[in-house]
């Protein structure tokens, strides 16, 4: 029993050091940071601005896709699809393609047909649609009037301003259409200036359309809002182009490709603010940090006397930079998440979510860059020679 519990003495009394030096070791870190409040307010400054517009641009980044692909719709319908030989293509291949494309892809779909007719006056040019997917198709058209919300209304129309004029037609006015015998009279419900050959047209539901220019289950081409923030519109396009070979299928370039430049330079432009915020930050604790080792000469000297190690040394100064670095991680985020949302209400006029990959990425970076700033005051600690700052003390 005694020899059992000599040989426990060794151990019990090496536990009891490692406590001891451990709380030594926090108290000094405690203490370096309490008396040099001024020094470690500039790196905790430094590195929340840092955390901040990291947390910021992360957030727009990851966000960026699904606003600016909804800002874009405003350019209006980005997919067309249309008959590869003749003048129409029947609605039983279009529709089984907007009821199987994937949840959340076709933000809006309308078949057209483009027809004569005549009126009581003149020929018109008739354009048959959806009207309910027209605000999201072509949201660019200035309507003097109201939309019309239902597809199956055969009793109202929109005209062009420019076939208005022609026609000396008002809003609330009725025009109608002649066909030998057959009469159908439609109240103008809207007058579309578009700026394009939609400002010379009559526009009705495409049932009626079908019906007054005698193509029954006929449409002249489709018109599609496809969500494109990871890329869909060109995979949607090649998918049909296998599946309907006999279809014209083909992305609508100007916005689709606009969309996607846009966003490579946005995206661009907030990684290279990030950089150079983090670099600058960088900077500025590397030169803090430096100040506050040649403060502390003396200190350093003096440990390394009573036999403190290089290895402890810089654990000590990293612990002080570290708790810094958290401290300003835990700020940094929150002002940065204030911000992106300044930035999202400010150019898309939404809120930011804030993405799971954002927390780590600016936990990981703050903390890189801390490290990285603390590489050169850490060397110039463990070059202290205690026998040269000691001297005279």
């Amino acid at each position: 029993m005694a020899t059992d519990f000599a040989g426990d003495m060794p151990m019990a009394g090496t536990g009891r050091a490692r406590r001891l030096n451990n709380r030594m070791f926090w108290l000094l870190v405690l203490r370096a940071l309490r008396l040099r409040l001024s020094r470690v307010a500039v790196v905790f400054a430094a590195l929340t601005v840092g955390a901040a517009i990291v947390t910021a641009m992360a957030s727009v980044y990851f966000d960026i896709n699904a606003k600016m692909s909804q800002e874009l719709r405003t350019f209006g319908a980005n997919f067309y699809l249309g008959p590869g030989h003749g003048a129409t293509m029947p609605m039983s291949v279009l529709q089984p393609i907007i009821d199987r494309a994937p949840p959340g892809l076709i933000a809006a779909a309308s078949p057209y047909l483009y027809g004569m007719a005549r009126t009581e006056l003149q020929k018109v040019v008739l354009m048959g649609v959806w009207f309910d997917s027209l605000p999201k198709l072509v949201p660019y058209w200035q309507v003097k009037g109201d939309w019309i919300g239902v597809n199956f209304d055969d009793r109202h129309a929109m005209i062009g301003v420019k076939l208005a004029a022609i026609l000396h037609v008002k809003l609330g006015d009725r025009v109608t259409l002649v066909d030998g015998r057959q009469k159908k009279t439609l109240q103008i419900m809207g007058i579309v200036d578009a700026g394009d050959a939609t400002d010379n047209m009559l526009i009705l539901n495409l049932d009626l359309a079908q019906q007054w220019l005698h193509q029954p289950g006929q449409v002249t081409n489709a018109m599609f809002s496809v969500a494109d923030d990871l890329g869909q519109v060109d995979a949607f396009a090649h998918r049909l182009q296998r599946q309907y070979p006999q279809l014209d299928v083909r992305p609508i370039l100007k916005v689709s490709a606009s969309e996607g430049q846009v966003l490579n330079k946005i995206k661009g432009l907030m990684g290279l603010v990030s950089v150079v915020i983090l670099v600058l930050s960088s900077l500025c604790v590397n030169t803090t940090l430096m100040a506050i080792v040649g403060e502390r000469a003396k200190e350093f000297a003096l440990q390394k006397a009573l036999g403190a190690s290089a290895r402890d040394i810089t654990l000590q100064i990293l612990a002080e930079t570290g708790i810094i670095a958290l401290a300003a991680v835990v700020c940094g985020v929150l002002a940065g998440f204030i911000l992106a949302q300044i930035l999202g209400h400010a150019v898309f006029n939404a809120s930011i979510a804030l993405r799971a990959p954002v927390l780590p990425i600016t936990l990981a970076l703050s903390l890189l860059v801390a490290a990285v700033a603390a590489i050169v005051p850490v060397r110039r600690a463990l070059h202290v020679v205690p026998a040269l700052v000691l001297k005279g003390e």
